[in-house]
């Protein structure tokens, strides 16, 4: 199977660990450390090898970080894991901070009000990072100092191998582009801009361009690897060898050399200028290296982000594939929960019953790897916004519990990523306000058209504004972007509070407003989408959404009464759409179910 489900070290047994780091401050002279969950990458989900927040404090979430003194460890943490970390570290010897509304320089400050030597390694923070908390320290006593080795790998003695997935190629006919045509025009782009090369540091961004995929992180098929693409399009790929075959090397062709990552040092202080580098996403030590030469550098996005985000039809044609059979193993699973929901007071049903039931439906349709560890939540562990279940939190389904169940998987023609919210036979009724709610906003977003230029800020609004209407909200953003066979949640677009990029055609994202009442249940309604052009009765240049997911939504927990016409009009539509695509693919045994799931909802 493809999801892990051991319990992690107790609470407790990460405070000698704790003692340990900082012993190796004092030894030094350091008083602070600062411990991202991040590699040199930036990933979201990082190799075993770099998960030193994970080993060091106990926290399992993909965001967030540490940062240790002598007399305090703070971990800090947005609103998707605040529930989460008070059941994962000791809250004796670490203590939660809520963030982004608790700055990091600000904490700083009060931790260390006579100053102090903070050390932080220069790989595993960005230059934007470590120039905001620069400008955060400013008029302070406190400095911040890149450390030349992680004191964390000095004292972490087991500390994993960093890994050698191999290679493989993603194929031109589902890419649209060879990565010779790529290269030229990621190289065009950079000629453009008057420079002679780019520093690549996201392995999605080296993944695509090059058209391989790899198996060093577990369900995100990226290549670990850094890359210096030259203005004339060759390409200069920093990995470790053993990872790409003869055949690999064969057809990436002459013009894309792979040298072993310690090279990486010497090209970096051997470039010539202007070099474009991120810094929003390189390590700040990137920029120290070719800075050290007085080497011109011109900062500015990843040259292969956006071209990477804006799909083209070859892609999205992969996708919606994909989501046609990850939509029949997802409505097998919701007719099999209905089947299970008479039953389960009598016959013991776990969350990692279904987690196991989940993957062995998608293994039918071709399953690669799932696309994150299985988000699902029964009753209060709904309510966890990123909850992952292990064999130590493993809660037994309950008549009446709802269950949330987001999941995604990799197949070979695209990545997948959807939630549904479900009741387990009789439920309180009081839900029902809630859950319709969140499904306005879903469907809102959905049904959006807008002018070119919109960006994810102002579609993020749409989606929350039923929720707000009755004081309601949720502590996390409408939507990701979602790689084509590649990560799950791929930047730079979302549909965010934050996020200023515009959206274009092509790309595409998650949409999945929720609601969240603490110890009680969560709810989640996710599907994904891709923008595409729109009409307009006066010619303007219009956008909107089409969706890929498919998959019933649950009719029973709506109350039609709150809903529009209009809502309702296109969540028949949807429902027709799934029933027509799904129905000839699902079991004999499903496909009564999915004619009732999918009848129109005052029918």
């Amino acid at each position: 199977m493809f999801q892990r489900f051991e319990s992690h070290a107790s609470p407790a047994q990460h405070v000698p660990r704790l003692a340990a780091l900082r012993a190796e401050m004092a030894a030094r002279k350091l008083d602070g450390f600062i411990v991202p969950r991040a590699d040199a990458h930036q990933s979201e989900y990082v190799a075993d090898r770099d998960a030193r927040l994970g080993w060091l404090t106990g926290f399992t979430g993909s965001a967030g970080f540490a940062i240790v003194t002598p007399d305090l460890a703070g971990v800090f943490i947005d609103g998707r894991y605040r529930v989460q970390v008070k059941s994962e570290i000791d809250l004796g010897h670490f203590t939660p901070v809520n963030w982004p509304e608790t700055k990091p320089a600000a904490w700083l400050r009060k931790a260390l009000p006579e100053g102090g030597m903070i050390g932080f390694d220069p790989w595993l923070h960005t230059r934007r990072e470590i120039r905001e908390l620069e400008a955060g320290l400013a008029g302070s006593e406190i400095a911040l100092v890149p450390v030349d080795t992680n004191p964390v790998d000095a004292i972490w003695q087991d500390q994993p191998e960093a890994p050698i997935g191999s290679v493989r190629l993603w194929p031109d006919a589902l890419a649209g582009e060879t990565a010779a045509e790529k290269r030229q025009r990621i190289g065009a782009k950079l000629r453009d801009g008057k420079a002679n090369a780019a520093v690549l540091t996201l392995p999605d961004s080296i993944s695509w361009l090059l058209n391989i995929r790899g198996a060093d992180v577990p369900k995100n098929p990226v290549v670990l690897s850094f890359a210096i693409i030259e203005a004339n399009g060759r390409v200069a790929v920093f990995a470790d060898p053993r990872k790409f075959s003869p055949e690999i090397r064969s057809a990436l062709g002459n013009e894309v050399t792979i040298l072993p990552p310690e090279a990486l040092t010497p090209a970096l202080t051997n470039l010539t200028g202007p070099v474009v580098v991120d810094p929003g996403t390189a390590p700040e030590q990137v920029f120290r290296l070719i800075e050290s030469m007085k080497t011109e550098i011109a900062e500015g996005a990843d040259p292969v982000i956006l071209p990477k985000a804006t799909k083209n039809a070859y892609e999205i044609a992969g996708m919606r594939s994909a989501h046609l059979r990850d939509g029949v193993a997802v409505t097998e699973l919701l007719c099999w929960l209905d089947a299970q929901a008479p039953r389960i007071a009598d016959e013991p049903l776990t969350e990692i019953d279904i987690c196991r039931k989940l993957e062995e439906l998608r293994v039918a349709q071709g399953i690669l790897d799932v696309s994150f560890d299985t988000i699902l939540g029964s009753g209060p562990n709904g309510a966890i916004n990123h909850y992952h279940v292990t064999e130590a939190t493993d809660r037994r389904i309950m008549p009446g519990d709802i269950v949330l169940v987001d999941s995604g998987g990799q197949y070979n023609d695209g990545t997948t990523d959807i939630t549904r919210t479900l009741p387990m036979g009789e439920f309180d009724q009081a839900i029902r306000r809630p859950y319709t709610r969140v499904l306005q906003g879903m469907i809102a977003v959905s049904r959006a058209k807008f002018p070119r230029g919109v960006a994810g800020a102002h579609i993020d609004a749409l989606a929350r504004a039923p929720l707000w209407m009755e004081g309601m909200d949720y502590d996390h953003g409408t939507g990701h972007g979602v790689g084509a066979g590649l990560s799950v949640h791929e930047g730079p677009v979302r549909i965010s509070r934050i996020s200023e990029i515009p959206l274009q055609t092509g790309m595409i994202l998650s949409n999945e407003p929720g609601y969240y009442r603490e110890g009680e249940y969560g709810i989640r309604i996710e599907n994904l989408i891709v923008v595409e052009p729109a009409e307009s009765p006066d010619g303007r240049d219009m956008l909107g959404f089409e969706t890929l997911t498919l998959a019933p939504i649950d009719k029973r927990l709506i109350d039609p009464a709150l809903m529009s016409s209009a809502e309702i009009e296109w969540f028949d539509a949807y429902h027709a759409w799934v029933r027509t695509e799904l129905e000839p693919l699902v079991s004999d045994a499903t496909r009564g179910w999915l004619e009732a799931a999918t009848s129109p909802l005052l029918g």
